[in-house]
Parts: C-alpha cells; structure tokens; sequence
C-alpha cells in the first residue's frame, strides 16, 4: 500500500529551478491524498511562475508515478502567500549601535557555521543601504519569482540569501530612500520571500537603533539578538544603546561578538590588541548574557570576504560561534 511518506519522500528529490531547495524544504506540498493506487498531490503556487509550475507538475507527476503501487497520479496547485508557507524556527538579528563594527562579517560566519552543522539556514539582508552580503558570498544572479513573491537565491554551501543589491541593476547602485521605503523593503523581505522551511534565519541590521532595526524589531518575530562591537570605548558607549533598544523592546540578547578583537602574530606567538584590551567579558557581563567569541584581526578572513569566498573560512572560531549559538537558541531540524 503507497504511504503518504513514500510520496513526501519522492518529492522531496524535486529541486525548485531558480534556488535548487527541495519542494518539501520549501514548504510548498500542501496535501497527499490517497485513495488505492491514486495519488492527488496538491502544491503551492507561492513564488513560482507559470514556467515554474507547468515544470514541476511534469516532474512530481513522473517521479510520484515510480513509487510502488501508484497507478494514478494527479497534481494541482493552490494560491498562498510566501508568508503563510515560511515555517522559520529561530530569528536571530545581529545589530550593534554603530557601523563598521562588523555585523554583516558576524552574520556571514553565524550562518557559515549553522550551516556546516547541518540547520537549514537563511540570511535576510536588513541593511537595505549598505548591503554588503552578497558580495562576501559572491552572490550575483537575481532572485527569481512571481507575481506573488520571490525566491531567495542560494549560495555554494546552501545558505539561502535575499538583499535589495541582489535587485538594484549595479551592486554599486545608491539607494537614496527614506525610512518609511526602508522599512517597508524590509517586511516585504519578510512577508514576501518564500524562504521554506528554516532552522535559524539570521537578519543582518543596518547601524543604529533608528526605523530600520525598529522595523525589524516590531514587524518580525525576532528569537533573539546578538549584539556585535569592537574594542574601543567609543564603541562600548554607543553599543550600549543597542542592548538598551533590545531590552525596551523585550527582545531576548543571546550573546555578544567582539570583532576585531587581537591580531594574532604566529612569528612570535602572541596576541596584540590593535584596538585596546579587550573589555569583552565585561561587556557581556553589563548585558546580562553570555560571549559569544571573540574574532581576531585576520588577514585570510578579510581577503576571503572581498573575494566572495567567505564560506570557505577554516578556524575554530566560525565553529565555535554556531555551537555557542545553538547553545543559547536551539534548534531541532525543521522537518
């Protein structure tokens, strides 16, 4: 007798075309009915085109009508919309209260990290104005869709990725926009991008606690924040006022970064603090949550970073990072 399991299992081998996640990682079955040898799929339309559709009804049709005991095949689709589809379990947003701290390079290694331990992991790129997580992943094609949504695009480790660079006509284009256009770039990358089935998505904010993070903050069901600085006691006093922002908006802190934190001399085996001693330790302390790791000074990471290849970084600290987020926020696989 053909099970519901059987058929999962057989549609989930169908790779959506223009992001390469699984129908089942998308969330998009809908229904499996069972009558004898008949099997009715039912499929969300959600983000995919005409093309789209008519392909994947061709391939579910073929591959569902090769499980043993499937005499009748039949697949229909059903209109939804991307956010009644997204089944996300964990929300992490990354911001600090002043830029070139390093959020994006923070969000990059958390999601690198998840990912090699095996989450299903997304990055929503809030910095609408500076994004700059495409190009550490050397992402450059557009994000396919319809009418009624986009598909994120997926990077060479399988990070699902959406920015508003990955849609502007050069990377280098300015987007002179005011906040309200901001914010709501940022819910329709919420509401309006069928990112499937996630363990964790991480949302890279831009500096500051002004519309955009307040945007992030009310309009998604943020899981927690990791707040990010460096060692420098201009930077301690502004970052305050991001954990201050988290706690008036009863957002949980998971952790704390400390980027930029020494420059390891391997000569010499020792560690010089570029930037001042690091307080990091103490900074978590204020906050009341835990370090998360300091990263170093690393000439490889940042040469990596600039070459798009930021997910081949090999040090103890991307998987001490995930591990000690996961600690903090965890996660079961989304099945």
């Amino acid at each position: 007798m053909v099970t519901e399991q059987e058929v999962t299992a057989s549609l989930d081998a169908i790779l959506v075309p223009g992001i390469k996640r699984s129908l089942v990682g998308l969330n998009l079955v809908r229904e499996i009915a069972i009558a004898g040898g008949t099997v009715k799929v039912s499929l969300s339309a959600a983000a995919l085109d005409t093309g789209v559709q008519d392909w994947i009804k061709a391939k579910a049709t073929d591959i569902v009508a090769k499980v043993p005991g499937v005499s009748v095949v039949e697949v229909s689709f059903s209109e939804a919309k991307p956010k009644e589809l997204n089944k996300i379990t964990h929300v992490i947003a990354v911001m600090s209260g002043k830029g070139g701290v390093g959020k994006s390079l923070v969000a990059g290694l958390l999601a690198v990290s998840l990912r090699r331990q095996g989450y299903d992991v997304g990055i929503l790129d809030a910095d609408i104005t500076g994004a700059s997580i495409p190009r550490m992943f050397d992402i450059k094609a557009r994000p396919s869709g319809s009418d009624n949504g986009l598909l994120p695009v997926l990077s060479r480790s399988g990070i699902e990725l959406m920015s508003l660079n990955l849609l502007l006509p050069k990377e280098e284009d300015a987007v002179i926009w005011r906040g309200p256009l901001i914010g709501k770039a940022i819910t329709q990358f919420w509401e309006e991008v069928l990112w499937g089935k996630l363990d964790y998505l991480i949302v890279d904010l831009p500096p500051g606690t002004a519309d955009a993070s307040l945007t992030v903050m009310q309009t998604i069901p943020i899981s927690g924040v990791v707040i990010v600085f460096t060692p420098q006691n201009l930077v301690e006093m502004i970052v305050k006022k991001a954990v201050n922002m988290a706690w008036k908006m009863e957002k949980r802190i998971l952790g704390m970064v400390e980027n930029m934190s020494y420059l390891y001399v391997p000569e010499i085996d020792k560690k010089i603090e570029v930037f001042g001693k690091s307080r990091a330790e103490e900074m978590a302390s204020e906050a009341r949550t835990r370090l998360l790791g300091r990263i170093p000074i690393d000439p490889e990471l940042a040469k990596l970073c600039d070459e798009g290849k930021i997910e081949r970084y090999s040090s103890d600290i991307v998987t001490s990072l995930g591990v000690a987020l996961f600690e903090t926020a965890p996660a079961g696989k989304n099945d």
